[in-house]
């Protein structure tokens, strides 16, 4: 896959440090390896380490020199336990509760990259979408200027000539079941930054409805068009548009007879969806039917980079979503 291959070779230029709590899982041995053997990344493992090299002997990979981290004996057990409790005492949390908490390889790896022991995480094969957030919400927190955490999906459809040659980035169809106006708004926005910064793409984002322009009335509709409002207010050096309908945005000729005067219209490229049951939906039509490749879901609006996989991933899916990992901390302005 082209696109892979420059993010491996992106994430090879300035390697970073990235963990995986789901250490001693044989998914995250296997592409352990094969991140070593490329160098796409320094990784980190947690869990331990008798299990995890007794596992990859089994498995017949070589791990030789991959750290292995279990957090209850980690040297920097106390100073996470320490720090995580500062960093919720307000929220009921005890020194006790601390403790307890980030034994939990999730929590214990969510601070590594906190304090900057690692530059980025990757979990979700053994582990739920909930498990990654819960402490990336209370850790790591979003991004300056972002009030919502969102995921999108890389869509690559073969033989197709809308969007940037058959590629879209679809958001959010992982992580916020009804977005409000701002969030979705705020959405949009982390979208096209991702576009741009990790994609080298020129977003044109279309905020997706089942109206264009006032062709429909509904609060449904309204949500999408305060949606957009508030992200052309926030950045207007952006192209964001709607509401659009699908075809309204990537077909030209709908375009010209639905939204004339729209700079995104017929170009768009940034889908974003009005709520995560169409998002869901919609990707996976496109991946089934169109025999799209989905790449994904990758979290945006963090404060620094973690992200889940599908708890049906291949060792494959692992070191590729490690390696955009790599390049997301690539872009963490410090």
């Amino acid at each position: 896959m082209e696109l892979m291959k420059k993010f491996w070779e992106k994430a090879k230029a300035d390697v970073k440090k990235i963990v995986l709590p789901e250490g001693e899982e044989e998914r995250n041995i296997i592409a352990s390896a094969i991140v070593k053997k490329e160098g796409l990344a320094e990784l980190i493992l947690l869990g331990n380490a008798e299990k995890i090299k007794s596992k990859a002997k089994e498995l017949n990979v070589d791990i030789e020199g991959i750290q292995i981290i279990d957090p209850a004996f980690s040297q920097k057990f106390s100073t996470y336990t320490k720090e995580f409790y500062e960093l919720r005492k307000n929220k009921g949390i005890t020194m006790e509760k601390s403790e307890k908490m980030v034994k939990d390889p999730m929590y214990f790896g969510t601070m590594m990259v906190k304090l900057g022991d690692a530059d980025g995480l990757v979990s979700g094969a053994i582990h739920t979408t909930g498990d990654l957030l819960r402490p990336g919400l209370q850790v790591i927190k979003t991004a300056p200027g972002i009030t919502t955490v969102s995921s999108f999906f890389v869509m690559l459809v073969p033989d197709c000539e809308y969007g940037s040659n058959g590629m879209f980035l679809f958001s959010d169809c992982a992580v916020n079941p009804n977005p409000t106006a701002e969030q979705l708004a705020s959405i949009a926005i982390s979208t096209a930054e991702t576009a741009k910064n990790l994609f080298d793409m020129d977003p044109k984002v279309a905020m997706l409805s089942f109206s264009t322009k006032g062709s429909a009335e509904h609060e449904f509709v309204d949500k999408v068009r305060r949606a957009t409002e508030i992200a052309k207010e926030l950045r207007p050096d952006l192209q964001i548009d709607g509401e659009l309908q699908l075809d309204a945005a990537l077909v030209k000729k709908v375009a010209a007879q639905k939204a004339p005067e729209s700079s995104v219209a017929g170009l768009a490229n940034v889908l974003i969806f009005p709520d995560l049951q169409s998002g869901n939906i919609g990707y996976k039509l496109v991946q089934r039917l169109a025999k799209a490749e989905a790449i994904g879901p990758i979290c945006q609006g963090f404060a620094k980079p973690i992200n889940d996989l599908s708890r049906g991933c291949s060792a494959e899916d692992i070191v590729n979503v490690v390696a955009i990992t790599a390049v997301q901390a690539q872009n963490i302005i410090k």
